[in-house]
């Protein structure tokens, strides 16, 4: 009894202990609240801060975005229309110079023609003319002739602007005879001839150097012109690469913000639930404590008056009666003691199991009724708990097996998604690839169709204007000849009227009988035959230009068609690509999880080795050993109930 005494103070004790224990973890868990309640909650206003923040960031990203594209697009264009007028400044030029180059080469035959007959003038002057022999003579002139000739024909309009037509007409006929302009050495038209030819070559040489001088002014507004674009096309383009690189790094900046973004929502979600779950909890362990409190005083109440009872004086009489009976029965009980203590004792060196030598110490060691009492029921209950272990033990065991069965199928099964969605995140990389080359491609198509058609254009309007020029020609030589032809027909049919009228008044005859012009049927056949060749060619102009006309309409209305075919290819390749991105990101992402289960299933498992590995290595062991210590103390419970 003193034992007893002692154990429900040492219960108390606990008891105290045990409520001191829970308030200072109570006190704890108060802190902990606390501190997490302030720190979460600042955690919540920083997240919704910072997803403001970063909303507002986006949005900035996206305006800037917007603009760049749109001063990328209006550098491209004003790149482009510099570039044109390059193109355009270019050709002109080319234009120019092939004008310049016909002219000046014109202008040099014709200055050394006119040289040549200033020359032979200036020879004949100086009586130099006699000297040479008659044939020398008629050669020299006849070539300074044709030479003036060709000169008057081909500048016409010049000289016009120049000389009068009496001046032009005087050089016109000594160019039709100047051998013998030559021969009358005293002649008074010799002089002025010689006058006219040298200033017409003064007036040539004047012309050619404007000429040059207009060309080179022509030259150098063209460097200038074309330096000027060359540094505008330049500066359009470095600064349309400056815009690039900030449209990149904007984007770049709009893409972490997004997924900073995503983030902090995905980490406002998680520190809000936290708080929600830690309220609940804070709110429970409150309650919890109240029960446990409650339970824990209500139990040392119970123990300490169970303890006074047993230490008052009417117990302790109690007590003293029962002595007696106590020690009569304690010789047969001694027996009994000793058998179990030795089954006991066996059984613990048998299975090593410090329980099982405890007990062995106590059954040697217990006195009484009651405490015989006491260490069987003991004894019964390490045979439901080891019964108990046995069971949870066998749970275990399936448990266990049954948990790295499952693992093992779903890593399978999560390896087999891997490799599909790697398969496909390969798949989609490769269309990406194929349909930006498909995509670049329609690009230069559609600018090489574009050039193609604004060449076709520019090429159509030359033909025309040459059409327009040649059907002028045609129709002017039409109109010159018919007019020349007129005359000749009116005045042959004249001609003809009257020689019958001659005829018919034979009695009074006064001029010699017309006849008419053995060439007059030929020249006019041929000038007919020349007006029919013009029309035919004017015909054949128009001809001409209507089916080209045509040609060109059918091959815009094509190219545009082509055009509008190839934009909506791209078009609809650009939307695929965009959605294959999307799709590839998505995918990226399911991988992320798959990979994310794949490394839980890894951590599970390790998880279910240090929970089973023993258990299932030592299985067979323990049934053994766990069914001969329920052995054991079956038997010694068998001997304090009086078995043999």
């Amino acid at each position: 009894m003193s034992k007893v005494v002692n154990i429900l103070k040492e219960m108390v004790d606990q008891l105290e202990a045990e409520a001191k224990e829970d308030e200072d973890t109570y006190q704890q868990m108060g802190c902990w609240c606390t501190t997490n309640e302030e720190e979460k909650t600042q955690a919540i206003a920083n997240g919704e801060q910072a997803i403001n923040d970063l909303t507002a960031k986006i949005e900035e990203c996206t305006a800037n975005s917007a603009r760049l594209n749109t001063e990328i697009a209006n550098l491209g264009k004003e790149v482009a229309k510099n570039e044109e007028a390059m193109d355009s400044a270019t050709a002109l030029r080319k234009k120019q110079l092939a004008e310049f180059n016909a002219e000046e080469k014109d202008m040099m035959q014709t200055l050394v023609s006119l040289k040549g007959a200033v020359t032979a003038l200036s020879k004949h002057h100086e009586s130099a003319f006699l000297q040479l022999s008659t044939t020398a003579h008629e050669m020299e002139a006849a070539t300074m002739g044709v030479a003036i000739h060709l000169v008057l024909r081909k500048h016409a309009s010049f000289l016009e602007e120049k000389f009068t037509k009496k001046q032009l007409g005087l050089v016109a006929s000594f160019a039709q005879m100047p051998e013998q302009a030559l021969l009358q050495t005293k002649a008074p038209q010799s002089g002025e001839i010689f006058g006219l030819l040298k200033a017409m070559k003064e007036s040539f040489e004047t012309n050619l150097q404007s000429s040059q001088k207009e060309e080179k002014d022509n030259n150098n507004g063209y460097e200038q012109l074309s330096s000027a674009k060359t540094d505008e096309i330049k500066a359009g383009q470095e600064l349309a690469d400056t815009k690039s690189n900030e449209l990149a790094d904007n984007d770049e900046k709009n893409a972490q913000a997004k997924q900073d973004l995503e983030n902090t929502r995905n980490t406002l979600a998680a520190d809000t639930k936290f708080l929600a779950e830690m309220k609940e909890t804070c709110r429970n362990a409150d309650a919890e404590y109240e029960e446990r409190s409650k339970t824990r005083t209500l139990e040392i109440g119970a123990v300490s008056k169970a303890l006074a009872f047993l230490n008052s004086d009417e117990a302790h009489a109690l007590f003293a009666r029962s002595l007696s009976f106590v020690q009569k029965s304690n010789s047969k009980s001694q027996d009994r003691r000793a058998r179990v203590s030795k089954v006991l004792a066996a059984a613990a060196n048998a299975s090593k199991e410090p329980r099982l030598a405890v007990l062995a110490v106590k059954s040697a060691n217990s006195q009484g009724p009651s405490g015989m009492g006491a260490l069987n029921k003991n004894l019964q209950g390490m045979v439901d708990n080891l019964l108990k272990e046995n069971e949870d033990e066998i749970k275990l065991k399936d448990f266990c097996i049954a948990e790295f069965a499952s693992n093992k199928q779903d890593t399978s099964s999560k390896k087999r998604d891997k490799s599909d969605a790697e398969v496909q995140i390969a798949d989609l990389t490769n269309t990406i690839e194929t349909l930006t080359q498909e995509i670049n491609a329609l690009t230069e198509a559609i600018a090489e169709a574009s050039l193609q058609l604004k060449h076709a254009g520019e090429n159509r309007e030359k033909a025309n204007t040459e059409f327009q020029q040649t059907v002028a020609d045609q129709r002017a030589t039409q109109k010159l000849l018919k007019a020349a032809l007129g005359i000749l027909k009116g005045f042959y049919e004249k001609a003809a009227l009257a020689q019958v009228s001659a005829d018919a008044a034979e009695e009074q005859p006064k001029f010699k009988k017309f006849e008419k012009n053995k060439k007059s049927g030929g020249v006019m056949g041929m000038m007919q035959e020349i007006i029919d060749e013009a029309k035919a060619l004017e015909d054949e102009a128009t001809y001409d230009e209507e089916k080209a006309q045509k040609e060109y309409e059918q091959f815009t209305v094509d190219t545009n068609d082509s055009l509008e075919a190839m934009r909506k290819d791209k078009t609809d390749k650009s939307e695929n690509k965009a959605k294959t991105e999307g799709e590839k990101v998505e995918t990226e992402t399911e991988l992320a999880g798959i990979e994310s289960n794949l490394e839980y299933l890894t951590m599970a498992v390790n998880d279910l080795h240090k929970q089973c590995d023993f258990t299932l290595e030592n299985f067979d062991a323990r049934q053994v050993g766990r069914a001969a210590e329920i052995g054991a103390l079956r038997e010694a419970m068998g001997i304090f109930s009086g078995a043999r």
